[in-house]
């Protein structure tokens, strides 16, 4: 399992759009996603230990960005589950129920879009504002495999919040840090 941390923040890149299948059954798109002041891409999986470290933050952090800031969020799976059963696309049925998903989760079967952002790892996230223009690529905050204590600065929900207040995003970010994407052959 290869750790990695995602790129420097490439302020005002534009949000690639996509049309990818929900688990709730839906065809999702960049413009049916976004929410009125932006929009949080998220690149998670269902096994990586990064990312069942945040699972309970990421959803409320998500649902408080959607109810009281108007920043909506989607999460993309693009690993092969060829590799690893558990991001099937049934357990990711199964873990969004579990954990009541504010936001869709959709799988990336081809990797095109998780390719045309530059996705590297999970968790992996992209803050949009509401124009849509790159402001946010760091992490949710200090946990790594484990979680990090509740006191810890929350990096993501921050950044976002000032997204959402003034449209631009923290010019110091930390990056993310997770499981490389199980690319395909």
């Amino acid at each position: 399992m290869v750790s990695l941390t995602t790129p420097v923040c490439d302020f005002d890149a534009p949000a690639i759009d996509f049309e990818l299948p929900g688990v709730d059954g839906e065809m999702w798109t960049l413009e049916k996603a976004k929410g009125e002041n932006g929009l949080l891409v998220m690149f998670i999986c269902n096994h990586c230990p990064y990312v069942k470290a945040i699972q309970q933050r990421l959803v409320d952090d998500t649902r408080k960005l959607r109810d009281e800031y108007g920043i909506n969020s989607i999460a993309i799976m693009s690993n092969d589950p060829t590799e690893y059963a558990e991001d099937s696309f049934e357990n990711m049925k199964a873990v969004a129920e579990q954990f009541q998903y504010p936001f869709p989760y959709v799988l990336d079967e081809t990797q095109a879009v998780a390719k045309a952002y530059g996705a590297v790892c999970t968790p992996d996230f992209f803050g949009y504002n509401k124009d849509l223009k790159l402001q946010y690529r760091g992490r949710l905050d200090a946990s790594r495999k484990e979680t990090a204590p509740a006191d810890v600065k929350r990096d993501l929900l921050e950044a976002m919040i000032q997204v959402a207040q003034t449209g631009k995003g923290p010019k110091e970010q930390i990056p993310s840090m997770g499981c490389s994407i199980k690319w395909k052959d």
